[in-house]
């Protein structure tokens, strides 16, 4: 096999690292305000007969049992067929947004309730109201449980973030994916491109990774433990 590496390559694909960056941060950003509401409906919403409570598991459910591609090419291609158009960014954006909250509602609703009741009924006895236990005693516990799964979660989005270049086709919202198809494209070294494109998909997992540990130590709490993966 005749292997070729352009040296040309490397900041066009830099090039593509700060669109798939952007996307992963500000849908994670959004995906933790929308999954924290969730979370937090699922556990205090008043129960399971409460609407509030059905509307989010309904939410919860939808978008972990459909295909992120298919929820991005409904928002896409669907929504101008009802007046809403979103550029091939902004789709991408709400569709890994969407999907996320899905699940780091559970994240954080694993994370609330590994956090023991007592500390409710203790905060309670000492004159704080619900909202007031959950922001001050609860939420600041949960939010150092939930950092394991979430990790893993930032990692998937990034790695999902990919999947922007099915909907983009102007050079401007092309995606480190889409840059290196581009590139694959034009001097059919797809083994090469591809593999070069891995190769940096494995470096930005590898620096978020060792960025998130430490963030884990730092705000650890000795006697806290964490919730199961499997939430």
């Amino acid at each position: 096999m005749n292997l070729v590496f352009d040296p040309s390559w490397l900041p066009r694909l830099a090039q593509g690292i700060s669109l798939t960056l952007q996307l992963t941060v500000y849908c994670m950003a959004l995906g933790a305000g929308l999954g924290m509401v969730l979370g937090l409906v699922r556990v205090y919403g008043g129960g399971k007969f409460s609407p509030l409570y059905w509307l989010a598991s309904a939410y919860v459910h939808f978008f972990r049992g459909t295909p992120l591609l298919v929820q991005l090419l409904t928002i896409y291609y669907g929504l101008p067929t009802m007046g809403i158009v979103l550029g091939p960014f902004q789709a991408g954006l709400v569709a890994m947004a969407l999907n996320t909250a899905a699940y780091q509602a559970e994240y954080f609703r694993g994370a609330i309730q590994s956090v023991k009741a007592g500390q409710m009924l203790a905060a309670r006895a000492v004159g704080m109201s619900r909202t007031q236990a959950v922001r001050h005693v609860i939420l600041p516990q949960a939010l150092r449980l939930v950092i394991p799964p979430w990790s893993n979660e930032l990692v998937y989005m990034l790695k999902y973030s990919s999947i922007v270049s099915m909907t983009a086709l102007r050079p401007e919202t092309w995606d480190l994916f889409g840059v290196g198809r581009q590139i694959a494209s034009r001097n059919f070294r797809y083994f090469e491109v591809y593999t070069l494109v891995a190769l940096f998909y494995l470096a930005l997992v590898l620096l978020l990774t060792l960025a998130l540990r430490w963030v884990e130590k730092r705000v650890r709490v000795p006697g806290l433990g964490t919730p199961g993966r499997g939430i």
